[in-house]
């Protein structure tokens, strides 16, 4: 069985990967009840829908963060309360969106971290359309399903690879 990577924060992660390690252009802010977490990383790619999102977030969570290209979107937001509620109860570490969320005021209450461009009261569209497990872009940045994120106030971090043994 593999060891569980320790609790690192991105200045951390910087400091013993600074060769490999990718960081987030700073867009994100933090609306979840969780600011520091970690995990391996699954993907969805959506425009402003959030049906694949909710499947996603409705499995087993545990040790995994959700990276959610949402194309940038600010015209509706991609989770609400009753998603964030489905992302703690299903034991997500984190969700980050490439758009918004909705009822931060809820959100902000729930146990997972939520980082997202920003808030608009406008629900998502619900066309079932998505793509999960597919490698995106965003922020500087590509995600892969099965590379490693660390997230706080400071920022996001990415690795191929959980650090251990440092």
């Amino acid at each position: 069985m593999a060891d569980t990577p320790k609790k690192l924060r991105p200045a951390d992660v910087c400091d013993v990967r600074r060769d490999t390690v990718r960081i987030c252009e700073p867009l994100f802010n933090d609306y979840g009840g969780r600011v520091v977490f970690q995990g391996t990383i699954v993907t969805v790619s959506t425009f402003e829908d959030n049906t694949k999102v909710r499947e996603v977030l409705e499995t087993d969570g545990a040790g995994k963060v959700l990276v959610v290209d949402g194309g940038g979107s600010r015209r509706h937001a991609l989770m609400g309360g009753d998603v964030a509620g489905l992302a703690a109860t299903s034991h997500w570490e984190g969700v980050v969106f490439n758009g918004c969320i909705r009822d931060a005021h809820e959100i902000a209450e729930k146990d997972v971290g939520i980082k997202a461009l920003g808030i608009n009261p406008r629900p998502p569209l619900k066309k079932g359309r998505g793509e999960v497990d597919i490698p995106v872009r965003f922020a500087g940045v590509d995600f892969a399903p099965g590379e490693y994120l660390y997230a706080d106030g400071d920022g996001i971090a990415v690795l191929d690879a959980p650090v251990t043994g440092d």
